[in-house]
């Protein structure tokens, strides 16, 4: 309800049909709200058929050339050959690495790009990709379709999102996956920090130094990502089993 001058001297069909007036509607909240939604309803609609993947993380500034490359060429290539799809940024660098590794295992890649103020093309290795201009709706799309995350040294975006992980299975928002990192020299300071400063000061409970595995191994990283993997199987059996069983009682 609107009195005085509150009341608009258009209707919103006028409004609605009128193409004279401005276009700042475009620009306006309530339209970004559908444009964020149309940014879920894409990315739920391409990915849900995907098979069990698993995201990689790192820095799109890794040249080709480098050893982190190379490892996550070998990376992509043996989270393919174990049956994974590999989800990536779609970026350059590692990103790239890990979706080239992938395509040359004929596994499934995946990249999920970002709108940027500098440009960066999706690589050449992805097999379906996808656009965001959102970073939340990204972000959600990296955790609903993976069983588990790798990160590759990488900066501030590889950072964060290694720790909206950490933080997303730390307090149990989802359901718990591993957190691979590749390249112990790299994180070593990091991880140093975490427990002499984090966790000895309370900041962290110790336990949560568990949610974390260090590794220079690629089948480290994917054995520790399968057993996560078969013990998800195991436990989701293991409570259809009990429901089952109270079923029965109960009859």
């Amino acid at each position: 309800m609107v009195r005085g001058d509150f009341v608009p001297d258009s209707t919103y069909d006028q409004r609605l049909l009128d193409r004279r007036g401005p276009a700042d509607w475009l620009h306006m909240d309530p339209w970004r709200v559908l444009r964020i939604q149309a940014e879920f309803v894409e990315g739920f609609g391409q990915l849900a058929e995907l098979p069990q993947a698993v995201t990689v993380f790192g820095s799109a500034r890794t040249p080709e050339d480098s050893p982190e490359y190379a490892l996550g060429v070998e990376l992509g290539r043996k989270l393919s050959e174990a049956g994974y799809a590999v989800i990536t940024g779609g970026g350059p660098g590692c990103m790239e690495a890990a979706n080239r590794g992938a395509v040359e295992a004929d596994g499934v890649s995946v990249g999920l790009g970002i709108e940027l103020p500098f440009e960066q093309q999706m690589n050449e290795y992805v097999d379906l990709g996808i656009e965001f201009r959102y970073f939340f709706v990204r972000k959600t799309m990296f955790v609903k379709y993976s069983c588990g995350f790798v990160t590759l040294p990488g900066g501030f975006g590889t950072l964060d999102e290694l720790f909206e992980a950490l933080t997303l299975v730390q307090t149990r928002k989802v359901t718990s996956f591993p957190v691979v990192l590749m390249g112990t020299e790299f994180w070593g300071g990091m991880i140093d920090w975490i427990k002499s400063t984090l966790a000895a000061t309370g900041k962290i409970s110790p336990q949560d130094l568990d949610l974390i595995h260090v590794t220079d191994d690629p089948d480290e990283a994917v054995r520790i990502i399968v057993d996560a993997d078969r013990n998800r199987s195991r436990l989701r059996e293991e409570e259809a089993q009990a429901v089952e069983n109270t079923v029965g009682d109960a009859q």
